[in-house]
């Protein structure tokens, strides 16, 4: 659907997000068990704020970066399962230029802010084994605020310029983006404007933000195992080690995916394999974050 333009072309006002093409009764099925995964997330990253929130002994440093990384996801979640919902029961499958941008930006800005978050929870975790008697000084309440507005400013920053410039194409040919949701390339490669450039300023800014977290992450885990392997007490090592473990975990996936979607070359890769991929960044990941941190964490156990 769209409105003609006075040189005659027809201007794309909304788009069709074919998402998985399955057999109806499958797609219901999908769309039931997506339901549950919805409020299984919701309910899981809620169970951790509220914890966090109400036990005084998990008022820390630690689970507050926790909190906010469980509030992301929540509102990840929001922004992406919704649609999908809607999409896998729906004949029609559209969705508005405007709610594409809104969901497109949404969808970079809470992954980066993520992204950010990751590295942040790296260098908490080592200050506090690395630099035990300063950690109180330098993870201050002060800092820690900083550095939680660092990532929502960060990723704000990071992904600004590349949306302005999305909302500025114009589209006039085909209109079905070949993804369960608004993502960047698929997006503007359907616009009848040059936009190379623009994909190449994306995968610059996006590597750059990868990367430099990354680099911050291992960093941080390297001076951890070094310290860890310098203790002297075996079971020094196995408990120390195992307040970071559940992050290292989360750290691993989260990079892991996200290479191969945005850093790796596209090509000789299937459409389904990178929307399967993006179902794991986008559906699975904040389903499982709340059940590595409750699970490995002895602290959140014993105050649920």
């Amino acid at each position: 659907m769209g409105s003609r333009n006075p040189n005659g072309t027809v201007q794309v006002t909304e788009f069709i997000l074919i998402g998985f093409q399955l057999p109806r009764p499958i797609a219901l099925f999908l769309s039931s068990l997506l339901l549950v995964v919805f409020f299984f997330t919701l309910a899981g990253n809620l169970t951790i704020i509220t914890l966090v929130s109400v036990d005084q002994r998990l008022q820390t440093t630690m689970y507050f970066f926790l909190c906010n990384l469980s509030s992301l996801e929540i509102f990840f979640v929001l922004r992406v399962i919704p649609k999908m919902l809607v999409n896998l029961v729906s004949l029609r499958k559209s969705i508005t230029f405007l709610a594409c941008v809104i969901q497109c930006y949404s969808y970079f800005f809470l992954g980066s802010c993520e992204i950010i978050l990751i590295a942040v929870m790296a260098f908490d975790r080592y200050i506090a084994i690395c630099h035990p008697l300063h950690y109180t000084i330098i993870m201050n309440g002060r800092v820690c605020v900083n550095l939680i507005l660092g990532c929502w400013i960060g990723a704000f920053m990071n992904n600004l310029g590349p949306m302005i410039l999305l909302s500025q194409l114009s589209f006039c040919g085909s209109n079905v983006i070949d993804h369960f949701f608004c993502d960047y390339a698929p997006v503007i490669k359907l616009s009848c404007n040059d936009v190379e450039i623009l994909l190449a300023l994306e995968a610059i800014l996006s590597a750059l933000m990868l990367l430099s977290s990354l680099c911050v992450t291992l960093v941080s885990y390297l001076y951890i195992i070094v310290t860890v392997l310098s203790m002297q007490a075996r079971g020094s090592r196995r408990k120390t080690f195992s307040t970071c473990a559940s992050h290292l975990t989360v750290a691993s996936i989260f990079y892991g995916s996200a290479i191969f979607m945005y850093s790796l070359p596209s090509q000789g890769r299937s459409r389904d394999v990178q929307k399967g991929v993006a179902v794991l960044t986008a559906v699975v990941t904040p389903l499982r974050n709340p059940f590595i941190y409750t699970l490995r964490n002895e602290k959140i156990k014993d105050a649920f």
